[in-house]
């Protein structure tokens, strides 16, 4: 058989520790980027051309290359300036300065979606800035953002397989050090293919869940959607 079954049993738990630690980063890098994209957002849209050009100097150089390459540099290149993290440092670093520009690129489009006659509302109003943005714009563009945010959740989940070029023992690197070993590279990597599986369909659910029970998010619900193992049933309660 090419799916050897007593090896993918003893494989569950090194696979399953694994999984730990890509869930682990999944949850740290989303909570330092959610809120390390605010500044960046609000320096985007910035009055002053130098800080405006600075963050955009930022946002486009990590947007524009791999986040592979970036891992590598932050890991392999860095320690030649004397900069040398561990393996788990290293991928925090790399996966959360990624992921904060393109959340922060998401925010600033929120943001500006927001109805300029809704902060004009709020001036006439007698509110300062930081009243209109705390209580008027960041609610509604936060609102506004959350599918764009859902994605790269989703997305997050997936690309922490690339910590494995860091040797962090994640549930990719805890799939080969185990598929090295035995030479049964079918078992371990289905096995790994399965495991993925589930939890991009599960973070794909939270993100519908969130999509559904988010206040202001509603129009964009699709009735009767379900989730089977990441495939969204397109069929509605109307069909």
């Amino acid at each position: 058989m090419l799916f050897d079954s007593q090896l993918a049993r003893d494989s569950l738990i090194p696979l399953l520790l694994g999984t730990e630690i890509t869930v682990l980063f999944t949850i740290l890098v989303m909570i330092i980027s959610l809120i390390g994209a605010v500044p960046i957002a609000l320096a985007r849209l910035s009055s002053y051309r130098l800080i405006r050009w600075t963050v955009s100097i930022y946002v486009n150089v990590f947007r524009a290359t791999p986040l592979l390459i970036q891992l590598i540099y932050i890991y392999y290149a860095l320690p030649v300036f004397g900069i040398r993290l561990s393996p788990f440092t290293a991928g925090l670093v790399g996966l959360s300065l990624h992921y904060i520009p393109f959340i922060a690129e998401v925010y600033r489009s929120g943001i500006q979606a927001v109805p300029q006659g809704q902060r004009d509302a709020a001036q006439a109003l007698g509110l300062s800035r930081w009243l209109i943005n705390r209580k008027v714009i960041f609610p509604q563009a936060f609102r506004i953002v959350i599918p764009s945010l859902g994605n790269f959740f989703v997305s997050l989940v997936k690309d922490t397989s690339l910590l494995s070029v860091l040797t962090v023992t994640e549930l990719v690197f805890s799939g080969e050090l185990i598929a090295a070993r035995t030479y049964d590279y079918f078992t371990e990597y289905t096995l790994v293919f399965v495991f993925y599986l589930v939890l991009g369909s599960f973070a794909i659910w939270i993100v519908q869940w969130v999509e559904r029970h988010a206040p202001g998010v509603g129009s964009m619900k699709m009735p009767g959607r379900r989730l089977i193992l990441g495939v969204a049933d397109a069929k509605t309660t109307g069909s």
